[in-house]
């Protein structure tokens, strides 16, 4: 098939690079001068596991193309993906502004060559498939020349489909090609039709195994959903809203665990091993970030207050995170007693592990809370240090190149990225650098017993 990806961030790209793999010829659209200069060169501008590999490999076999000329490739398209970015405004509403012009600039390239279907990738909020499908319709009426009396140009045929992404952050070709299910929203038959037969060898599992995504064990086919608009735009926000609220879940529960003298750890595995709750989502320590939950939470908690509807299980899912970032100052205070003056170590800076994106990032909340103490801050990522240099340059802290460098003369290190090299250190190497041989294990990732072996003090969450 020829499809168009308009906006190659990470989800355009992802999804743009996936489906040239299986042999569709994609034109991915980019606005963004630099990044497309950038992408056309084969050069990723952010960190991906395996992603710039990926994309120079299908870029080299003629199916993958980058382009700014959004009117030819909407031309030669019969799917149109619009996978352009939704951030949060200040009210908690998503900014659909950059949809808004994408569906009129599609509306204006549309010719009557053949029907389009339109697909809304980006996230966005309930019924806004019928508000794409209007803006559409205005960049169609307003490409129209004014026709003659016996003139009428036959019309540009199209239809608006939802079809919302679900992807992980550090492993999207994988979640790509191996997802828990496809939703696509739409009631006409005809675009449902095509959407299955371009999703196929995904749902089928029939496509040649790339090298960089290996097939999980057992995996054999994908559940194929199809619903109405409304609800697979739903599907997405109420997704994100539950898992965020799991994470919130175990973080309230290892407060009462600190209370009472029990381990958050084995309380989670305990209740995750009962099939109705499971394991994933239950981890404790210092709250989620990224750019999806507390996007998705407030955005779908503002789509709530337009009809008048309480989320109360949803504010409380952020209030709890809120509170979480700060845990890791109270147990600093309570090994050091004053922070002014100490030196704190934050061993990783992204929100996750494998990524470099600083969206949200509890570290960052962390950095500046401790600043504000009076606390002089170092830190280490092995990804994200000078990412965070340019996107927060007012945060005055100290960029290390090593877990070593970070260690020096420190008054204690703090876990925030679970990140795998990090859970293969040498603490007693590390304990010796050290002014005052302590860290917070702000994931619980870390082992207790090896730390404590090395003469250090550990503190965990909810432990």
């Amino acid at each position: 098939m020829d499809i168009c990806v308009i906006g190659a961030g990470y989800v355009g790209l992802v999804t743009s690079a996936c489906l040239a793999y299986l042999g569709n010829h994609v034109t991915a659209v980019e606005a963004n001068p630099e990044r497309l200069g950038s992408l056309q060169k084969g050069l990723v501008p952010f960190f991906e596991p395996g992603l710039q590999e990926f994309v120079q490999q299908t870029s080299e076999s003629g199916f993958l193309l980058f382009s700014d000329d959004l009117d030819q490739a909407v031309k030669r398209a019969q799917i149109i993906f619009i996978a352009v970015g939704t951030p949060s405004l200040p009210n908690g509403e998503p900014d659909l502004s950059q949809v808004m012009v994408v569906a009129r600039s599609i509306g204006s390239a549309l010719d009557a060559k053949h029907r389009r279907i339109i697909v809304n990738k980006s996230t966005v909020p309930v019924g806004s498939g019928n508000w794409v499908e209007m803006l559409v319709s205005q960049g169609v009426q307003n490409s129209q020349p004014v026709p003659a009396r016996s003139a009428r140009p036959e019309a540009p045929s199209f239809v608006v489909v939802s079809n919302p992404e679900f992807l992980r952050e550090g492993s999207a070709i994988a979640d790509s090609f191996y997802p828990d299910r496809i939703v696509v929203g739409s009631t006409d038959e005809q675009a449902i039709a095509v959407m299955k037969n371009l999703y196929k060898p995904i749902v089928n599992q029939s496509f040649d195994v790339p090298s960089l995504a290996p097939r999980p064990k057992d995996f054999s086919a994908v559940p194929f959903v199809v619903t109405d608009l409304a609800s697979a735009e739903l599907i997405k926000y109420s997704a994100n809203a539950f898992l965020a609220m799991k994470i919130s879940f175990a973080n309230e529960i290892a407060g009462l665990c600190e209370k009472v003298g029990a381990d958050v750890s084995q309380v989670t595995q305990g209740i995750g091993l009962d099939y109705r709750i499971g394991k994933a989502f239950l981890n404790a320590g210092v709250g989620w970030g990224g750019s999806c939950f507390g996007k998705d939470v407030s955005a779908l908690m503002q789509v709530a207050k337009e009809y008048n509807y309480p989320t109360s299980l949803l504010e409380a899912t952020v209030a709890v995170n809120e509170r979480q970032r700060l845990v890791v100052i109270k147990k600093l205070q309570d090994e050091l007693k004053i922070l002014k003056g100490r030196t704190v170590g934050l061993m990783g800076l992204s929100f996750k592990p494998n990524t470099d994106d600083l969206r949200d990032a509890p570290a960052l909340t962390i950095a500046y809370q401790l600043l504000k103490m009076g606390a002089s801050v170092k830190a280490y990522d092995p990804v994200s240090n000078e990412r965070c240099k340019i996107l927060h340059p007012t945060l005055d802290i100290q960029y290390c190149d090593s877990s070593e460098d970070l260690a020096s003369d420190t008054d204690a290190l703090v876990l925030v990225t679970e990140w795998e090299q990090f859970k293969r250190l040498d603490w007693k190497k590390l304990a010796k650098s050290m002014r005052w041989p302590l860290l917070i294990d702000g994931r619980n990732a870390l082992s207790e017993e090896d730390i404590t072996l090395a003469g250090m003090t550990y503190r965990g969450v909810g432990r």
